[in-house]
């Protein structure tokens, strides 16, 4: 199973444990303080959600680390492609 069907297979569970709890079937009976944090939980979870993945972009953008061989072997490129349209008769 692929990673994507793992993710939405966690989360048809989880929404359909929410829903059974959530939405009181006949013969469960939440204490009320209960049923107000429970309704609104897939709104805190994806707002948690969209503060760890800014994070983690903020975290990753802030330790990127450099390639100095390949921006050098990127540089040879663009200089032999330069060099072809050169002899090609392109001028710059």
């Amino acid at each position: 199973m692929t990673r994507l069907g793992r993710c939405v297979l966690g989360l048809v569970l989880l929404g359909s444990a929410w829903a059974a709890v959530a939405l009181a079937p006949p013969g469960l009976r939440l204490p009320e303080p209960y049923r107000q944090v429970l309704l609104p939980l897939p709104l805190y979870l994806l707002v948690a959600f969209g503060c760890y993945s800014l994070a983690t972009v903020g975290y990753r953008l802030a330790t990127f680390n450099d390639c100095r061989e390949a921006a050098a072997e990127l540089q040879e490129h663009i200089r032999t492609a330069r060099d072809d349209l050169r002899r090609r008769g392109l001028r710059f």
